[in-house]
């Protein structure tokens, strides 16, 4: 029996073998085999931290029946192959194709958010003559912040540096290999969490595109942007998610705060929409704001959109835990659940308020429930997003229905209203609900969280008005923030573009 019972396993294995790759070192946010796979890459999920140097391959044991099987199962469980703690030779190498597969379908989702889902959401909220301006914007930025990423961006983000920034060791990608694992997650390629990590930082500068629509320069935007991902992008970043960052709780146990964020509360959503305030504060108001009709003009397309950010949404949620695990299985329940809750919410709301509930209020509420959830979707329970899932449609609902009326500022499309505010509220309540139970990571550092999270909603507000502010003006006293008045009243699409988003 007992002959009979290896040749099984010896069969088993071998075949199993054939099939699969192991990775070596885990991400930020992950947690080990035995809990979902943790925070490890939370929205972006964490450099892993370094693995010891392995001796050269010829040098290493060949591993025994039962190191094999091992291994297999660590890549069952999304976890550390036991064949690299005991320094023998692994014969399952290099990426592990069901969980790399699925960070390659989160990326393309998360790309797919901002082209063509963010494109399409503020298109449609914009007016007809501008349309084009916006897509433009969102096109540029895709553009200009990827091979911004692979000359030194992703470097500055996620190499060891200090507590605030990253280093240059790797630029141009430097040792960034397709068949090499460990630097985002143990199973996924760190070209694959390179391109996932790209994919946030490209949709997160353009979502400040919402509060300025309609009256800023391109080669204004342009310019913004690229200093901005420099002075705020970037270090937040590195902050969060690296395991030297200041706030990266789960993966530097020397963090001056100890946040949580699973996939961008405050890196994205928060940076972004309290930038969007600052710049559109500066920027002013839109031309014949109040005197004329500044209604979108088509909500087909925002409607279309908000389908789109939805269904993206998931690559950039469950993503974030960096393989097709019970992390990621958690974090796609809650961030439907949210999503869905928040858009209910925000319509009851307008409904009892105004008498209809329209279909702007229910694209508002399901963008504002996924912001919220963001942060805290893979340390929270399914019930917690339900409850998260009502403040989102409560709370944005009151910053862009009265706040900013009574502030008068103009963020045109609310990204302030929705990014700004539900960020920062998303990663508060993650302090408050983030369960154990859920995601092992919490565990260690759920005494005193919620004081770490407000923390570091401080830094991240102050940090990213003062930086915005500086890049603003220092724009506006050079080349000029705002295009002219007869620009405006054109259209930027026709004056910036030479182009029109619809024939007469």
């Amino acid at each position: 029996m007992t002959s009979r019972y290896l040749n099984h396993v010896r069969a088993i294995a071998a075949a199993a073998i054939a099939v699969f790759a192991i990775p070596l070192a885990p991400s930020a946010y992950a947690q080990d085999a035995a809990a979902p796979v943790a925070e490890a890459a939370a929205a972006p999920a964490e450099a892993a931290p370094p693995a010891e140097a392995a001796p050269p391959a010829d040098a290493l044991a060949a591993p025994s029946l039962e190191q094999r099987v091992e291994d297999i199962e660590a890549y069952m469980n999304n976890a550390n192959r036991p064949t690299a703690a005991a320094g023998v030779d692994s014969m399952v190498k290099g990426p592990g194709p069901g969980h790399n597969a699925w960070q390659m379908v989160a990326t393309a989702l998360v790309i797919f958010m901002t082209l063509p889902g963010l494109a399409l959401f503020y298109g449609g909220l914009v007016r007809r003559k501008n349309v084009l301006s916006v897509l433009a914007q969102c096109l540029g930025i895709a553009c200009l912040v990827t091979p911004l990423w692979w000359l030194c961006g992703y470097s500055l983000s996620f190499g060891a540096g200090n507590a605030y920034i990253g280093d240059f060791a790797y630029a141009l990608f430097k040792g960034v290999e397709p068949g090499v694992t460990g630097a985002g997650y143990y199973w996924i390629s760190d070209s694959m969490w390179a391109m996932f990590q790209l994919s946030f930082a490209i949709i997160t500068p353009a979502l400040i595109v919402g509060a300025i629509a309609e009256r800023m320069k391109f080669t204004a935007v342009m310019v913004f942007v690229l200093i901005w991902m420099f002075a705020v992008y970037f270090p937040f970043a590195h902050m969060v998610w690296s395991v030297t960052g200041l706030m990266c709780g789960p993966l530097n146990p020397e963090a001056s705060i100890k946040a949580i964020d699973f996939a961008g509360g405050t890196v994205v959503h928060m940076t972004s929409g309290w930038s969007a305030l600052v710049l559109c504060l500066i920027l002013g108001k839109r031309k014949g704001l109040g005197k004329e009709s500044m209604a979108p003009h088509s909500m087909v397309l925002c409607m279309v959109g908000t389908g789109m950010l939805w269904v993206g949404w998931y690559g950039f949620n469950a993503g974030s835990a960096l393989g097709a695990d019970a992390i990621a299985s958690n974090a796609f329940t809650t961030t439907t659940l949210a999503a869905a809750t928040a858009g209910l919410a925000w319509a009851l709301i307008e409904w009892i308020f105004k008498g209809k509930p329209s279909v702007l209020g229910f694209c508002s509420g399901i963008i504002a429930g996924l912001v919220v959830i963001t942060p805290g979707c893979g340390f929270v329970t399914p019930t917690s997003a339900v409850i998260m899932g009502v403040l989102a449609g409560v709370i944005p609902f009151l910053a862009v229905a009265y706040l900013k009326s009574i502030l008068g500022y103009d963020d045109a499309l609310d990204t302030f209203g929705i990014h700004g505010v539900g960020g920062t509220l998303g990663a508060i309540l993650t302090g408050i609900f983030a369960d154990e139970k859920v995601n092992s990571v919490v565990a260690g550092l759920k005494d005193g969280l919620l004081m770490e999270q407000f923390k570091a909603v401080a830094l991240t507000i102050v940090w990213s008005v003062v930086a915005t502010a500086i890049i603003a003006y220092l724009i506006k006293f050079t080349i000029g923030l705002r295009a002219t008045p007869e620009v405006e009243e054109t259209g930027l699409d026709l004056s910036e573009h030479g182009e029109v988003g619809y024939e007469q």
